[in-house]
């Protein structure tokens, strides 16, 4: 470790020192320190891309943006709908003929209940099939005309019609503990050979309203499927129907990540080329970059907060919030466990202290921030490693987005990454990273990274103003550069002062 290093360690046991001593009942908890290793852990993975983008004399503004789109992707490609499997789009509901046409051909019979809802002017509306016929519509297809037993608010040509099952017995359960509790269960008059546990159904009463439950299992047997759900049933009997629902899920978890950093590299890449070959200052690219990718991802999402529910609380999720269980208090009032970023983490460290000290484009990177023109003259490739750095920042922005994405399960487009280009930032430029260019260290970036977030934890702690937070960040990022140009002008008077000494001997 060099001197830089070195200093920003014991700020860091300077600074959790001082907060053992005059807050040891918060900072020594267990759950603080979990949480304090957790957000180290996903904006160091930021600071990390970041970093190499300053070693070769660059900078990357759109970090945080770029989080706020990658939460919102992940969020949009892994949405999950639920759906009547029986379900049919309207053509035309006629109020005085009874009737609700049906676009394609429709497998109801004489007796079946349906229910009508979604209408732009119909109201929803429970019912039976009285007479069922085929017929066709003006453009020439073949629809299905349902004559029903209730007569329609009003004309329409919207909605949709789902089957209804009958609910033929049931069990409410009972309200035990979690460990002995037991769960109610449906028994359906209809064999639903593809209703599966992590669908839904939907309870409908004709005059008391909706009931939507998650069905942790179900079976087909005998003509009928039991069912069994996550909550209770609550007032409920055999004269409620049944809308079986089947849970959508927009694209498999490995192709939306996958798709999400597939994204983040070819922004990069872009990045990279647009400091390479048009030769555009790289402040104005990134900044760019911030404007743009946060007006896409609300205009994406049209503003509106995105997340997971709890659809991925047990896999894909845990990647964000899960953790790795070492010690608990008897009475479970304190815990501490080593959150699963901090695994992420430690790997992309490890990779990274790899290629930026043990492989020549590690080396290439810090010979380009040296001195570019040099680098070229030597024969390094200096576009290519230029946009290598812009590629590694925004993949690892990309990979920390999912982390604070599966963390808060609440990405508001409007808010979600501000401001973490500055986190990201101010690690690098503490932890020995030289806005200059050419010189830093990824060690010293993690480190840079825990100072930042102690920082913050002693503001949370001290309940001090947290409209001091930003004033701390740009004093800490001022504070670094001013250091990082005293240590410079002092090694570089050391050198002359030698050179001279060196002279005059000669």
């Amino acid at each position: 470790m060099n001197a830089k290093v070195i200093g920003i360690f014991a700020l860091l046991l300077a600074l959790c020192g001082f907060l053992s001593i005059y807050t040891p009942e918060s900072f020594l908890k267990g759950n603080n320190i979990e949480n304090l290793l957790r957000r180290t852990s996903m904006y160091g993975i930021l600071g990390i891309g970041v970093a190499f983008v300053i070693i070769t004399s660059g900078i990357d503004l759109s970090v945080g943006s770029l989080v706020c789109l990658v939460g919102c992707l992940l969020a949009s490609f892994l949405q999950v709908d639920y759906r009547p499997y029986d379900l049919y789009q309207v053509s035309a509901v006629n109020a005085d003929q009874q009737s609700i046409t049906l676009r394609g051909q429709a497998d109801f019979d004489v007796g079946d209940p349906i229910r009508y809802y979604g209408g732009r002017r119909a109201r929803n509306l429970v019912a039976q099939v009285t007479k069922v016929e085929s017929v066709q519509l003006d453009d020439g297809t073949t629809a299905s005309k349902l004559t029903i037993d209730q007569k329609p608010t009003r004309d329409d040509s919207d909605g949709n019609i789902a089957k209804l099952v009958s609910v033929v017995s049931y069990e409410k359960g009972d309200a035990g503990t979690s460990e002995n509790k037991q769960l109610p269960e449906v028994n359906l008059g209809q064999a639903l050979l593809k209703l599966a546990a992590r669908d839904q159904v939907l309870f409908v009463h004709p005059t008391r309203g909706l009931k939507q439950l998650k069905i942790v299992d179900a079976g087909a047997t005998d003509g009928q499927t039991a069912i069994t759900v996550n909550d209770t049933l609550g007032d409920f009997g055999t004269e409620w129907f049944a809308v079986p629902l089947e849970r959508r899920q927009r694209f498999p978890i490995p192709i939306a990540l996958a798709m999400v950093l597939g994204i983040a590299l070819f922004l990069g890449l872009l990045h990279g080329v647009l400091v390479t070959r048009l030769k555009l200052q790289p402040f104005v690219v990134t900044l760019c970059g911030l404007l743009f990718y946060r007006g896409f991802s609300r205009w994406m999402v049209d503003d509106q907060t995105m997340g997971f529910a709890d659809e991925y609380d047990n896999s894909l999720r845990l990647l964000g919030t899960g953790k790795l269980q070492v010690w608990q208090a008897a009475d479970g009032s304190d815990s501490f466990g080593i959150p699963y970023p901090f695994f992420v983490l430690l790997i992309v460290a490890i990779v990274a202290i790899i290629f930026l000290n043990r492989t020549v484009w590690g080396r290439y990177m810090l010979a380009l921030g040296r001195n570019e023109e040099a680098a070229r003259y030597s024969g390094i490739n200096t576009n290519r490693v230029t946009m290598i750095a812009y590629v590694i920042s925004a993949v690892l922005a990309a990979v920390g987005g999912m982390l604070f994405a599966l963390d808060s399960n609440s990405i508001s487009p409007s808010s979600f990454g501000n401001f973490y280009e500055l986190y990201a930032i101010a690690a690098a430029v503490l932890g020995g990273c030289s806005l200059r260019g050419g010189e830093g260290g990824i060690v010293g970036v993690v480190i840079g990274t825990a100072v930042m977030q102690t920082l913050y934890n002693l503001i949370v702690l001290m309940k001090i103003s947290d409209k001091l937070e930003f004033a701390i960040i740009g004093a800490v990022i001022l504070l670094g550069v001013i250091a990082d140009e005293v240590v410079k002008r002092f090694a570089a008077q050391r050198r002359a002062a030698a050179r001279a000494r060196q002279a005059a001997e000669e």
